[in-house]
């Protein structure tokens, strides 16, 4: 904005001395420059002198500043403190355009004068300059050139010069700016005529010319492309095509003996072009050509040495046929089949470099017999391969290449078994340019080799006629492979060593032309899950969607404000166990998968873990069944180790009077058990029940019948041992057991000494008593008449005698009740 506001005030000192020029007012200052338009960097002096009669400082002291555009340049040291004249030096004017003013130092500085100073470059010669004449109505002839690589910053003006010599015609043709080229009208020039063409630069540094060039227009003429009528196969010559062709209508009139022709053709699934020059004759002839092939073709014209015109229109035609020449390469795989008489073979073919189909339609006939005939045919196909079955003794088959007018010589097919053994590895393959790989191999130096089948196949189609082979010498190591291979398909390339006598085992290696992200990520599926950890499945990409070889998953989870842990997985696994995880409210995870070519993020999932999981809980359950189970096993074995004492707790003994050895106990059995009291194993004498009753003084009314007594008293009464032997120690009772007798003391059970008779009732067994025992036990039950209680006092219901009997031994009555006897003997063991 500066520079244009000082602009803007040159041009209003300007008007203004204009206007005192108007009226004859002299201007204040005068500048004078050595040029005001300059080479871009060279030096500038300027002058400014200020009159006298300058209003601006009369009767002041002068003191004179200059400026380039907004900026203050140094003084010059010459210049006296009060001179109205100054001068400044430029050393290097840098600017393509500048403003130069000359200030008088005030408050603010007064512009007194200014002047624009322009900088730039003179014109370069013009280069390039060519001419091409168009034949088209309407006839025109245009010129084109290059200015030149620099710039000038200047305003350049470009003309065109013409002169025909032989008319004396001189033409000059003015360009637009920025305009570096012209089409000059056809009444200008003659198309035969001898001509001059060159260009002038001028602009205020200078100017120049460029080389003229001499030119007839007719030789710088461009055709329209020619037109083929027809084309065919030239009768009894072999391998020659016959074109007819003709000029387009605006140049037909151009005689042919100055024009050059050529053509070019390819097969029909070819994609490189033959050119060859051939003689602008009606019509044209193309020969050396392969016989019986399909062929495409293509013309041009020129005239002597003007430019080539377009190729014209394609046009097609077969050449003569003949027989196919030349050998075909051939390999085969050889099996044995499950009962190892006959042979499996799949040979393949291709036509080598030598080889020439000489038709169009080509059969090819596999046999077993070296003269081509109806017997021995295995097969007859027009595809490249055959797949047949013979006998273990053959050795050789016989392959032709067959069409219309004749067949090739026959390729002998050697039958050889596989070899079961590995000369090659560290096979691989990778892109080496478009449309082509690179396949690399080692062989083991002790192996020779003679050759090596190279195989390559698209694993998306399993058609054997797909799968084209190359065949290497026995010195490479490495091969470069075309067969047209598409972007993200995955192909096997197999390398298999050949031998004089057979085939060894090859090496494979899947391999991609152009790789990139896969198109699609599998699912994650969760497996199973348990205490902190949690296993996931996820299946395989399929082939077609893979874009290349998967090189690792990389498994991404979190949980809710954690940090992104990663687990990279190998592509052969598909699973991960993810471990040391804990108790959050939701985990995240996805996977990632990756080739060479790029890399896809798959979906989502979320799963939980709690406290107590699944797995957690059966392990709980599972622990403390197998406890259970334990302690149940150990109480069955502590029950079965102590059966007697459990059985008589759950099931009460009562006593069989069948079974009964009461009647077998004697006095003598029962004084010597009595005496041998202080042996250390008493005799197992079993007491079915046993009961102790304190009879008091004077029982009152309510207590006369101790069976009319409350249940506790009766219980009480009731208590005894069940089924278990009198062992030292040893008290107990069972409520639960049937009582046999009871037998009812007035002393105490230990005493030895009979003070009163003792009685015993009648159990409520229902059991009968044993014959031996009815007459020990009295007939009809007695009350019992104790110290300091009345005779007539009965506790077991009423009887016809209650009189008191005094007891005529103690040992009889020992002897009558063996059970008492027990007791006391176990009592006195206790003792």
């Amino acid at each position: 904005m500066k520079p244009t506001w000082l602009s803007v005030i040159v041009m209003l000192v300007a008007f203004v001395n204009g206007a005192r020029n108007d009226n004859e007012i002299p201007p204040c200052a005068n500048i004078q420059t050595s040029s005001l338009v300059v080479p871009l960097g060279s030096p500038v002096r300027a002058t400014c002198v200020i009159r006298d009669s300058c209003p601006l400082v009369t009767g002041e002291a002068v003191r004179i500043e200059w400026r380039l555009d907004n900026h203050l340049l140094p003084r010059n040291t010459m210049d006296g403190a009060n001179s109205r004249v100054s001068e400044v030096v430029i050393p290097s004017f840098n600017h393509t355009r500048a403003f130069l003013t000359c200030c008088v130092q005030a408050s603010p500085a007064q512009v007194v004068k200014g002047v624009e100073i322009r900088a730039g470059y003179p014109p370069e010669a013009p280069q390039n300059l060519s001419c091409q004449t168009n034949l088209t109505k309407p006839n025109t002839m245009i010129c084109v050139w290059d200015p030149g690589e620099q710039q000038t910053y200047l305003p350049t003006k470009y003309t065109l010069h013409t002169n025909i010599r032989e008319l004396h015609e001189n033409h000059t043709y003015v360009m637009l700016p920025g305009v570096h080229r012209y089409t000059i009208p056809r009444p200008d020039f003659g198309l035969f005529s001898e001509m001059e063409i060159y260009v002038r630069a001028v602009n205020e540094l200078g100017e120049a010319t460029s080389t003229p060039i001499m030119l007839n227009p007719i030789s710088k003429a461009k055709f329209d492309p020619p037109m083929i009528l027809r084309v065919e196969a030239v009768p009894r010559r072999y391998g020659c095509l016959e074109l007819t062709w003709t000029l387009s209508h605006h140049q037909i009139w151009v005689n042919r003996q100055h024009l050059n022709m050529e053509a070019r053709h390819k097969t029909v699934n070819s994609t490189q072009w033959t050119v060859r020059h051939i003689l602008p004759t009606k019509p044209a002839t193309v020969c050396n050509l392969l016989n019986g092939t399909h062929y495409v073709t293509q013309i041009r014209v020129r005239y002597k040495q003007s430019p080539w015109s377009e190729w014209s229109s394609s046009r097609s035609a077969v050449t003569l046929e003949s027989a196919p020449t030349g050998r075909l390469d051939w390999w085969m795989k050889v099996s044995r089949d499950q009962m190892h008489k006959h042979l499996n073979i799949k040979l393949f073919w291709k036509p080598s470099k030598k080889f020439h189909a000489n038709g169009q339609n080509v059969s090819y006939i596999v046999s077993d017999q070296k003269t081509l005939g109806g017997k021995g045919k295995l097969c007859s196909t027009k595809g490249n391969y055959c797949t047949f079955q013979l006998p273990r003794r053959l050795k050789k088959v016989y392959l032709w290449a067959v069409n219309a007018a004749g067949k090739s010589t026959p390729n002998e097919c050697h039958l050889y078994p596989p070899k079961d053994f590995i000369v090659i590895s560290d096979v691989s393959a990778v892109p080496q340019d478009d449309k082509s790989l690179l396949v690399k191999w080692r062989t083991v130096d002790s192996s020779h080799p003679v050759d090596f089948v190279v195989e390559w196949r698209t694993l998306l189609n399993e058609e054997p006629s797909l799968s084209p082979f190359e065949i290497a010498n026995r010195n490479q190591t490495s091969l470069v492979i075309k067969g047209g291979f598409e972007p993200y398909k995955p192909y096997e390339i197999s390398v298999y060593p050949g031998f004089k006598d057979g085939l060894g085992r090859p090496q494979t290696v899947n391999a991609y032309w152009r790789q990139k992200a896969p198109s699609m990520v599998p699912k994650i599926q969760i497996r199973k899950k348990w205490h902190s950890r949690i296993e996931l499945t996820w299946d395989e990409i399929p082939l077609s969607q893979r874009n290349g070889i998967i090189q690792s998953y990389k498994i991404f989870y979190w949980n809710q404000g954690g940090a992104i842990k990663v687990e990279n997985v190998d592509p052969e696994d598909r699973r991960v166990v993810l471990k040391d995880l804990k108790s959050a409210p939701l985990y995240e995870v996805f996977m990632m998968a990756s080739t060479s070519g790029g890399s896809l993020n798959g979906s989502t999932i979320h799963f939980e873990f709690q406290s107590f999981d699944a797995v957690t809980v059966v392990i709980i359950v599972t622990a403390s069944g197998v406890g259970l189970s334990l302690l149940i096993i150990f109480m069955v074995l502590t029950c079965f180790s102590s059966h007697k004492r459990f059985k008589v707790h759950f099931w009460p003994v009562v006593p069989d009077p069948a079974n009964s050895s009461i009647k077998s106990w004697t006095t003598d059995s029962t004084q010597d058990t009595y005496l041998a009291s202080d042996s250390k194993e008493p005799n197992p004498i079993y007491l079915s029940h046993l009961s102790f009753l304190d009879l008091h003084a004077k029982p009152s009314k309510e207590e006369d019948d101790p069976w009319l007594s409350s249940g506790e008293e009766k219980s009480d009464l009731r208590e005894s041992i069940c089924g278990l032997p009198l062992i030292p120690g040893y008290s107990g009772s069972n409520s639960g057991s049937v009582p046999y007798a009871t037998v009812i003391f007035s002393d105490p059970c230990n005493s030895l000494t009979a003070k009163a008779p003792c009685v015993y009732l009648r159990s409520e067994s229902k059991q009968p008593l044993l014959e031996s025992e009815e007459s020990i036990s009295p007939r009809s039950y007695q009350n019992i008449e104790t110290n300091g209680m009345p005779v007539e006092q009965c506790f077991f219901g009423p009887c016809h005698d209650c009189v008191s009997e005094e007891a005529e031994d103690p040992h009889v009555l020992w002897n009558d009740f063996p059970f008492l006897r027990a007791l006391a003997m176990n009592d006195a063991y206790n003792e």
